[in-house]
């Protein structure tokens, strides 16, 4: 990545959007769905600024533009319409060692303005660097259509109730409760208008401890596939996602495991030059004793790891275990055709 994709805090702080026309009007109706200040700097404001203006949701300096109209900012905008103009005043902002982002200009931007899927306070940013705006809008109308108007409001109110479950609630049922919140019940209720009924379903829920299907530990044994991380099943990337520790063989290409759930615990079994060897009864060993004490545990290997995994072992303990195998190699593919023609 060239770019970092970071979300700012905006609640009062100050932006200063350096224009009057159609380009300033366009970054300050973005900037009006957060609590920044907004400043515009220009002598003359087209009608939409200047009734914005009248209204006090914006600010409107007019008169020369100085370096000290930039310090104390937490982003500055500069669209003029002139790349000129555009290019001085970015010059001058620098002085003030503000993070700037010049309309138009990707060259001088410190900064680059995302396609936004707005769910406040859920908000999903694509961008594609400034190499393809068409391409961000068009995943930002796929993703519209994903996600319901009002998940916001579901999210919200998730946040207005995760005192009161860490009150009352382990961190891995919390953990079980959210993922049950935001993929069960209580979100197809919420979805269809049912928002009282929903909150209730999650404050009984806390107050209970009892929701969905619980279980105890689990034991999945994935495969990468190949081994680039768009050959993994979606279902081995979900279970990445819910694991609490990953076990991993040394040849799993690290943007598979970039795909797990980033506070999940990682070991790394197997052969690997300068590392001890983990025997085969090892592993084994590992992988049920930590589902026994109640983990999600994922065995994450390329091509088939059952290969690498006494299967036959852990369906006959006492614990949840799912294969799920990675996408299949053409030569593999090719055999099982052969096999079965």
């Amino acid at each position: 990545m060239k770019t970092f994709p970071m979300f700012i805090q905006m609640a009062g702080r100050r932006v200063v959007i350096a224009g009057g026309g159609e380009q300033a009007a366009q970054k300050t109706r973005l900037l009006l769905k957060t609590q920044a200040q907004i400043v515009v700097h220009a002598d003359t404001l087209d009608s939409e600024l200047s009734a914005l203006a009248a209204s006090g949701r914006i600010t409107h300096q007019r008169g020369a533009i100085v370096a000290d109209d930039f310090a104390d900012t937490a982003l500055v905008f500069i669209a003029t319409g002139c790349p000129a103009a555009d290019a001085a005043l970015h010059a001058l902002a620098k002085c003030t060692a503000v993070n700037v982002n010049v309309v138009d200009q990707p060259a001088l931007c410190d900064v680059i303005t995302p396609s936004i899927v707005d769910r406040d306070p859920v908000v999903v940013a694509i961008g594609t660097e400034g190499t393809a705006p068409v391409l961000a809008r068009q995943i930002k109308t796929q993703l519209e259509q994903v996600l319901e108007p009002n998940l916001g409001d579901l999210a919200a109110l998730a946040g207005r109730l995760r005192d009161s479950a860490a009150m009352r609630l382990g961190p891995r049922l919390r953990r079980d409760l959210w993922r049950w919140v935001f993929a069960d019940a209580p979100r197809r209720t919420h979805a269809r208008g049912a928002l009282r009924e929903a909150a209730q379903m999650i404050k009984q829920a806390i107050a209970t401890g009892e929701f969905g299907q619980q279980a105890g530990g689990s034991i999945a044994v994935v495969g990468a596939g190949p081994g680039g991380k768009d050959l993994i099943t979606l279902r081995g990337v979900q279970r990445l996602q819910e694991a609490d520790v990953i076990y991993y063989e040394p040849s799993v290409d690290t943007e598979v495991l970039e795909l797990a759930r980033r506070d999940a615990a990682r070991v790394l079994v197997g052969d690997q030059a300068g590392c001890e060897s983990w025997p085969r009864a090892k592993t084994m060993q590992t992988l049920i004793t930590a589902a026994q004490d109640g983990a999600r545990v994922v065995y994450l290997g390329n091509g088939d790891p059952r290969s690498d995994i006494d299967t036959r072992a852990l369906f006959a303990e006492d614990i949840a275990v799912e294969i799920v195998p990675g996408v299949a190699t053409a030569g593999e593919s090719f055999d099982k055709a052969q096999q079965h023609g």
